[in-house]
């Protein structure tokens, strides 16, 4: 099963400071803090991988979760940011960024 795609949004300015990103929303001004893993899918979330294919590279190695707990929350996650304005979905891998890899 292939899970949705996302990719960040134009419309914000993001930095990262340690393990965290705090992104602020340029629409309202808005800032946003992430943690660690949140960053992990942040900095991943470029429209050519699916979240399922960002947990199992990037989260289940890096942490003792199994896969389909990670998933759950990063579905989670990209909701809340996709509501917002942050993150993008994508009904197709974004070609752009499967090519600079």
């Amino acid at each position: 099963m292939t899970s949705k795609r996302y990719m960040r949004s134009s419309q914000v300015a993001a930095r990262r400071l340690g393990d965290e990103i705090i992104i602020m929303s340029a629409p309202d001004s808005t800032l946003f803090t992430l943690n660690e893993v949140a960053a992990l899918i942040w900095e991943a979330s470029d429209g050519s991988l699916g979240l399922n294919e960002i947990v199992e590279r990037d989260i289940c190695p890096a942490y003792d979760v199994r896969a389909d707990v990670a998933l759950q929350d990063a579905e989670s996650l990209a909701e809340e940011l996709a509501a917002r304005g942050l993150l993008l979905p994508c009904e197709e891998p974004v070609l752009a960024a499967l090519e600079s890899k």
